[in-house]
Order: structure tokens, then sequence, then C-alpha cells
């Protein structure tokens, strides 16, 4: 993707984070501002022009799941990229389900920042109005509720269905088991049940072990939909 000229926000009050990333994302040709703490970069926010913001979760004066929310509120859908850090697993879900549209995990690489916002601004270029997602060789139809692989129907059950959603509408973001109870099974309390690793062993079954993308597991943290290799 062409990134020149794009208008990214960066959120972030880790000077020396700041600037090491902004420094890369001008050299991929985006047009770079910066905010170093939560009251700043919430007057940022709110307007209108960004391509995409990166927005740290913990900020000094005002946090980022408060920046987050005012921005949902005003009726801004512009693309968020949330950071959070590696065990801040309740930070990832209370950002996905306030407007996050993905989230990225402290300490992070350049090549997957960029990975990572390059893909929000397509999908913000993409119409609003769509009703299919693709990711890869997997199209999933949202009216009609089918799911296709390289143009063949499969055959998936309700609730698989849903999962493989959630999936494709967080692809290359590790998903823990938390968040998916959460968000695919609305259950927001504890409970020790192997429903996600049943359901995730017949998606992958479904989806077919050999092919990409694929389903894998990211001992420790959870799933991922991402191309093999």
């Amino acid at each position: 993707m062409n990134c020149d000229g794009k208008r990214v926000l960066m959120i972030e009050d880790d000077l020396s984070l700041l600037s090491h990333a902004i420094g890369a994302m001008e050299e991929w040709g985006m047009d770079v501002t910066m905010a170093s703490d939560g009251a700043t970069g919430q007057i940022l926010a709110l307007d209108a022009g960004w391509d995409c913001i990166v927005l740290d979760r913990r900020l000094p004066m005002t946090d980022g799941l408060s920046i987050l929310k005012s921005m949902r509120v005003a009726g801004l859908e512009t693309p968020v990229l949330f950071l959070t850090t590696m065990d801040g697993i309740r930070d990832r879900v209370e950002g996905l389900r306030s407007g996050a549209d993905d989230y990225l995990v402290k300490p992070f690489a350049l090549p997957e920042l960029r990975a990572r916002i390059e893909t929000l601004m397509r999908r913000a270029d993409q119409p609003a109005s769509r009703t299919r997602l693709v990711f890869g060789d997997l199209e999933l139809d949202l009216v009609r509720r089918e799911v296709f692989r390289r143009g063949v129907k499969l055959y998936i059950q309700s609730q698989e269905l849903a999962l493989l959603e959630y999936f494709m509408r967080h692809p290359l973001t590790v998903l823990s088991r938390t968040m998916l109870l959460q968000n695919v099974w609305g259950m927001d309390f504890p409970v020790h049940t192997n429903l996600v690793e049943t359901h995730i062993s017949r998606l992958r079954e479904r989806l077919g072990r050999d092919a990409a993308p694929v389903l894998h597991t990211v001992k420790g943290q959870g799933y991922v939909l991402r191309h093999d290799g």
C-alpha cells in the first residue's frame, strides 16, 4: 500500500518509543503528528482528518480508553490501533469493545506496526456498506452467512461461523480465550470450559489444516488467524 501523505496521529507517552516509531513512519511516507499526553491527544484525535490513530492504553492526564470512547461517541470512525502491554488482556478486551479496530502488544517490531497501520487504512478505504469479509482465500458472506474458500462453499455450523467472523474481523491479531468467550459467546464471567478449544478444533477441520490462512495457536496467549509460514 502507498502510504505517501497518509495522516497518522500517534499518542504515546514513552518518548523514546514515540521518536523511534515516528521516524520509521515518516520514512514510509506517512505524515505523522505526535502527542505525548492524553489531554493533548484527545484534542487532536477529535479531528476528523486522520487516516489512522495509534493510541497507547496508559497515558497521563487522559487515558487511551477514554480518548477512544470520546471519538466513537462523537461519531468518528477513524481506524484506531490500540497499544497495550503483554499482560493486558483486559485492556485488549476493553479496547476492542470500545471501538478499537486492532491492537498491538508492546514491545513490537516496526515492520509489524507498519503492516497493522496499512491494513487498517486499507479497510477504511473499502465501502462502509460491504457485506463480505475477505482474508487470503477465505470469504465470508455476512448476509447469507456462507463461507467460501477458493470459491468453494464450506459447510460450517452457526457457532463456528460466528467464531470465524470474529477472527476475520481481527486478522493477524492474537485473540485470547477470554476475549473469545466474551465477544463470541457473551460470557462476562470466569468459566472453566473447553468450549473455545472444541470449536477451534472443529473450525480448523472445516477450513482444512493444510491450507492458508489458518488458525494458529500462540502458546500462553491465544489464537490468531494468519497466513501459514
